[in-house]
């Protein structure tokens, strides 16, 4: 198969920095350029009801919706966190048709609602549907290590040895505990600890210091990975972009 591109983005609801103005319009262009074949994105506002009175510029139907504008054939929304004025969760936009999509609730505590999409993929080439897993996990630590638990039981109960796999996201993981324990539990690699010896720094996207965002794969390798944090991208969200050109790698 030709190569796969892909993109995780934490887009922190659409607002700017510190949630004056939308810049969900220069997010959706910013995504566009990027042309991935599959979008991972987090923080996803699908309605919210004081915002869309607020904002004139605000769109009409849920975020996904409109950053796919027809550049992404499928997408699917986990909705997650659900409060008065509307909900927000984790999306995946897809070139490639969507066969099944569950959203699983992962939320350590009640004070914190999260969840982990599992979308599969009818991708051409691909010797069997592709496994693609969104998710946001906890602040704290202990939430996260109960959330990879959850997330490990997940593949091992639902995931085909030999199917490929990408999971992708924001894991507030700063300490890279996850890599570790994905890898020996399940054999999966961290895309930018494959091409440069260690994980992304996506946080600030002003001037990234901290790991917190990732992308997991089995049974790829990884032609590139690249941090997308420049002048075009610091004002959109408080998290950088990630994107990866993904190669399949030959069925054991």
């Amino acid at each position: 198969m030709k190569g796969l591109s892909i993109a995780s983005y934490n887009i922190h609801k659409g607002m700017s920095f510190f949630n004056r103005r939308v810049v969900l319009h220069d997010v959706r262009e910013r995504l566009h350029g990027i042309n991935a074949d599959i979008v991972f994105l987090q923080e996803v506002q699908g309605q919210h009801m004081r915002r869309a009175g607020r904002h004139g510029n605000w769109p009409e139907g849920p975020q996904h919706e409109f950053l796919a504008d027809g550049r992404w054939r499928d997408m699917a929304y986990g909705r997650n966190a659900v409060y008065e004025d509307g909900h927000h969760g984790n999306a995946i936009l897809s070139r490639y048709p969507i066969l099944k999509s569950e959203n699983i609730d992962i939320s350590a505590h009640v004070f914190e609602s999260r969840g982990m999409l599992h979308v599969e993929l009818d991708v051409p080439d691909l010797h069997e549907p592709l496994h693609a897993i969104c998710l946001h996990l906890a602040l704290n630590e202990s939430g996260r290590r109960k959330q990879i638990h959850l997330l490990a039981e997940r593949i091992r109960a639902v995931v085909p040895d030999g199917a490929p796999l990408i999971i992708a996201g924001d894991f507030n993981d700063w300490r890279r505990r996850s890599c570790g324990y994905l890898g020996q539990e399940l054999g999966l690699r961290e895309v930018f600890d494959l091409a440069h010896g260690q994980p992304a720094r996506s946080f600030p996207a002003v001037l990234p210091m901290l790991s917190l965002d990732r992308i997991y794969v089995r049974g790829f390798g990884v032609e590139t990975a690249n941090v997308l944090h420049g002048q075009h991208w610091r004002r959109l969200s408080d998290h950088a972009a990630l994107t990866a050109q993904l190669w399949a790698l030959a069925p054991a």
